[in-house]
């Protein structure tokens, strides 16, 4: 089971990533963004293995969640790793 994380109520599971025995479970988070324009939804990428999270920050802006997951579709596993990599501190 992951651990919980800030978000998790508006975050939807976009599945596991795996390299060897390394697993994390991937979480698109959405939210409402009105400052930008009416209808605008942000989103941010949560990794969460065990007790272990890593967080982006708002990297997506759209009009709708669905144009959100779709970006995301973009993102090969390995960009995905890359981001696992680069929020390691």
């Amino acid at each position: 089971m992951s651990a919980a994380f800030p978000g998790q109520d508006r975050a939807k599971h976009m599945g596991e990533l795996k390299r060897g025995d390394e697993r994390w479970d991937v979480f698109i988070e959405m939210q409402p963004d009105a400052e930008v324009a009416a209808g605008a939804v942000r989103g941010r990428l949560h990794f969460v293995s065990g007790e272990r999270r890593r967080t982006t920050g708002w990297i997506f802006l759209e009009l709708s969640e669905r144009e959100i997951q779709e970006r995301f579709g973009e993102f090969s596993a390995i960009e995905l790793w890359h981001f696992v990599a680069a929020l390691e501190g």
